[in-house]
């Protein structure tokens, strides 16, 4: 079995229609993965039954619903979160730091889970960041920077950024934030509708924490063979 490094923790993202597509996905990595990424699709149509369907498979589970609302809705979906026993939380740092502390509250009161605030999605570029924030973007580390440090303000666990992004982050608060980097693609694999992609060696060089592997595994022709290859990229 390929081994996992000790210093990144691969997640696979179960971004399928049900809950029994996401069974026969965990079934089928087995021992290759231990933790799984559930997001809006998922959670949307199977509800927080798929949560427990996971973790009764001995996984872990990234809960990726990327909330933004006012402080007090935001604390009572994380602790609801949190109280289904998952292991991480995503929530939009463009929310603003009262709603981000709110979080931090919340994942406190439902239990032992991590809050990662969302930076810019790495199906950004500059252009189209530009266009949603009404203003020229060049500088897009220095971006996520920016957000980044009202993640440390509030306490949170970590930040989504892309690879790109994880090595200026890391440099600047070493541990005492997490980076958890997404878009992650295999050598010679396709970009889709991400814009901003590294290798799971990349990223882990870059210092990320967490990577999530979606498609490179979960739309291969043997998603067992695909995971292998991740894990053996890993240094």
């Amino acid at each position: 079995m390929a081994r996992v490094s000790a210093r990144v923790t691969p997640i696979v993202a179960l971004d399928v229609p049900d809950s029994r597509s996401a069974d026969r996905l965990v079934d089928a990595l087995g021992e290759l993965c231990s933790f799984y990424k559930v997001g809006s699709e998922l959670f949307t149509a199977a509800g927080p039954g798929v949560v427990q369907s996971v973790r009764a498979r001995g996984a872990s589970v990234f809960l990726d619903l990327k909330f933004h609302d006012i402080p007090n809705t935001v604390r009572a979906a994380v602790r609801s979160a949190a109280s289904l026993g998952v292991q991480l939380v995503t929530v939009h740092i463009a929310g603003g730091g009262a709603m981000l502390e709110a979080a931090a509250e919340g994942a406190a009161e439902g239990g032992d889970c991590g809050v990662l605030g969302v930076t810019v999605l790495t199906s950004l570029d500059e252009a189209a960041a530009g266009v949603v924030w009404g203003r020229e973007v060049r500088d897009m580390p220095a971006e996520v920077m920016r957000l980044a440090q009202l993640a440390v303000d509030a306490g949170l666990h970590g930040i989504v950024c892309s690879g790109a992004e994880a090595a200026v982050v890391r440099a600047q608060f070493g541990d005492r934030l997490a980076t958890l980097v997404p878009g992650i693609r295999l050598v010679g694999g396709a970009q889709q509708d991400q814009s901003r992609v590294v290798t799971p060696r990349a990223a882990a060089e870059a210092g990320a924490r967490y990577i999530v592997l979606g498609r490179a595994v979960t739309a291969a022709a043997s998603p067992r063979q695909a995971m292998e290859a991740v894990l053996s990229d890993l240094p």
